[in-house]
């Protein structure tokens, strides 16, 4: 805590100096560059400025100038959303929201649902590269009304990019800690090399986006090696004013040492394979007022996971899933308001070693109007039904209000309702003596009640709030002693109250001189009514406090960017991790280093994987923009 005490007396003191005026640089995020871009849900599309609940936005610019070799690092900064890594360099990541499990929050790509019917251990086996990306929205909160099934606790959509214009962004970085490796382990130091280039063809009439990425690893201790590699397509054509296709496809390989990940200490020397795929073909119509869009999709995932790397006669694992989704969105624009409605089906298999072989069906249909009254209240109602041929039929109604207190103030309320269907691997893992599924599981399903208050004024943003939330049925993997195996169990209640706040602040010190901090905090406190004698294998990992602060600083081409995260969770001690980063720019290229974990501290995000030491990257980034 004192190493994050002294971060923010840093930034207290570089903001002492700053004169506060409206600021105009290109090299900073404007206020009016986030209020633009529309939040790219299924079924209605909102301006950011029009939002009427707590949706955070992540633009490019944010991402390149920030520490972070990967999107699970570029995640760890955001309020409220929790990365816990079992591999560092962008392995294996769970990722949750305010409190929640990693299944009980979604991922998707330009819309399309990441969901992985195995495990969510496997949905950010993701194949877009961050210079692929446009920007992230992150919508806290029970989402089914926006987005279906398992968006119990929030939903994270990564947007990919997208222009009129043709550009090439091309970057190769090397990385290390310096430190000799584990006995065992070979010769040398541990570190890395890491490529990707993305490029987009752009016309008045479509977009082209193609990506490419491979990262290469030796580890950052014993058996910890981990090798990625990524390629994506995302294109649109539009045929005239009213009539578009779109098209997405990635690919994604991940192969890494799987040391303490899920067995420690037995599985020292496991190893795991992964390889994912999405497709998706989707159009867009405009009749008028009405317009319709189909889109058909599918995800396909490989996870062959090794306990003993060089046995592969026993102690192996191997999955395949596959899931097809078919979509229709419908939306009309009318004097009340705009209707949105339609369907969608989602149809998920699994062949598995030691989960069997399963299918299942989710049908779903939605209907929700977007409206205002007045120039100063807004408001979106609707209402979700769900069919699971597992588990019968659902109902999940919404409601969010906003009021415009003035032009700079706005209060917004939400009610949200959502539902998490049991993974596979939860109804029928048979991993003994380890884990064992249970095929009596009922789905979860959760009440999200949430209020906040937000200004925003030319270089200055805040927003704070508080949410409860109630999970009904609630899922988690527990045993009543160390010598029976972890297996799932409908446990009860959980009930989680959250508060957080988020002040963002820039300064133009001179013509070619900018500053700028942003602060967020976290705070959760969870409550249980049901059995609590059990040893959790999940829950207890989950955040209790998030403070993250960070300072950018920039004169003519040089910049420095600072990041520091106080983190506490419900057991174990707290932990600081500062990262910071220095960049230079010639031309169409930027020159930098970064340090992450700055201090050196010891700490782990998941069961029983030490995060990496003090870690040293290198880089060069290569931008070309059509002019």
């Amino acid at each position: 805590m004192k190493k994050a005490i002294l971060s923010l007396g840093l930034l207290s003191t570089m903001s002492t100096f700053a004169q506060q005026t409206k600021y105009d640089s290109d090299s900073l995020i404007k206020s009016k560059d986030v209020e633009e871009v529309i939040i790219q849900g299924n079924r209605l599309q909102i301006p950011f400025n029009e939002a009427t609940r707590d949706i955070q936005v992540i633009m490019q610019k944010q991402i390149q100038a920030l520490p972070a070799k990967s999107l699970n690092e570029v995640l760890s900064y955001i309020s409220g959303v929790d990365i816990r890594q079992r591999g560092p360099f962008g392995t294996q990541t769970d990722i949750s929201i305010d409190g929640g499990t990693s299944e009980q929050t979604l991922v998707l790509i330009n819309g399309v649902k990441m969901i992985d019917a195995q495990s969510a251990h496997n949905m950010m086996n993701l194949p877009v590269p961050l210079s692929a990306i446009d920007h992230i929205e992150v919508i806290r909160g029970a989402a089914a009304r926006i987005y279906g099934i398992n968006a119990l606790t929030g939903a994270v959509n990564i947007v990919t990019k997208k222009g009129k214009q043709s550009s090439i962004t091309a970057t190769v970085q090397a990385g290390s800690s310096f430190q000799s490796k584990d006995e065992g382990d070979g010769s040398g130091i541990y570190g890395g090399l890491s490529a990707e280039v993305s490029g987009v063809y752009g016309t008045e009439n479509q977009s082209q986006l193609f990506s490419i990425a491979q990262s290469d690893y030796n580890g950052q201790r014993y058996n910890s090696a981990a090798k990625n590699t990524r390629l994506f397509y995302a294109g649109n054509y539009d045929f005239n004013t009213n009539n578009s296709i779109q098209a997405m496809a990635g690919y994604a390989r991940n192969h890494f040492g799987a040391n303490g990940f899920y067995a420690a200490p037995g599985d020292i020397n496991s190893e795991e394979h992964t390889d994912s795929s999405v497709f998706s073909l989707s159009s867009k119509h405009t009749f008028g007022n009405f317009t319709i869009s189909p889109r058909i999709s599918d995800r396909y995932g490989e996870d062959d996971y090794r306990y003993f790397k060089d046995d592969l006669s026993k102690g192996r694992s191997v999955h395949y899933t596959n899931a097809l989704m078919l979509e229709l969105n419908s939306s009309l624009r009318t004097t009340l308001g705009t209707f949105g409605f339609g369907v969608e089906s989602r149809l998920e298999k699994i062949n598995s070693s030691n989960i069997g072989q399963y299918e299942r069906d989710n049908h779903g249909m939605y209907a929700e109007l977007k409206t205002s009254l007045g120039q100063k209240i807004r408001g979106t109602i609707g209402i979700y039904g769900n069919y699971n041929t597992d588990f019968g039929y659902q109902v999940y109604p919404g409601i969010d209000v906003a009021y415009l207190l003035t032009d700079y103030w706005k209060i917004s309320t939400s009610i949200g309702s959502g539902q998490r269907i049991p993974s596979f691997s939860d109804l029928y893992l048979n991993q003994r003596p380890g884990n064992v599924g249970n095929e009596l599981l009922q789905p979860e399903n959760a009440w999200n009640y949430e209020g906040n208050v937000q200004y925003s004024k030319d270089n200055l943003q805040f927003k704070t709030g508080y949410f409860y939330r109630s999970i009904n049925d609630f899922i988690d993997w527990v045993r009543e002693n160390p010598s029976e195996p972890y297996s799932p169990r409908n446990l009860g209640q959980n009930k989680m109250q959250g508060f957080y706040g988020r002040l963002q602040q820039d300064f133009k010190l001179s013509e070619k001189q900018t500053i700028g901090y942003d602060l967020s905090y976290n705070y959760l406190k969870p409550s249980f009514e049901g059995s609590s004698e059990m040893q959790s294998k999940y829950i207890l990992e989950s955040l209790k406090h998030q403070f993250v602060a960070g300072i950018h600083y920039q004169i003519n081409d040089f910049s420095v960017q600072i990041k520091d995260r106080w983190l506490k969770r419900e057991l174990g001690d707290s932990y600081n991790i500062a990262d910071v980063r220095l960049n230079y720019k010639i031309q169409d290229f930027d020159l930098y280093t970064e340090v992450t974990n700055l201090f050196n501290a010891s700490y782990n995000e998941a069961g029983a994987v030490p995060m990496p030491p003090r870690w040293f990257s290198l880089g060069v980034r290569f931008q070309w923009n059509q002019h």
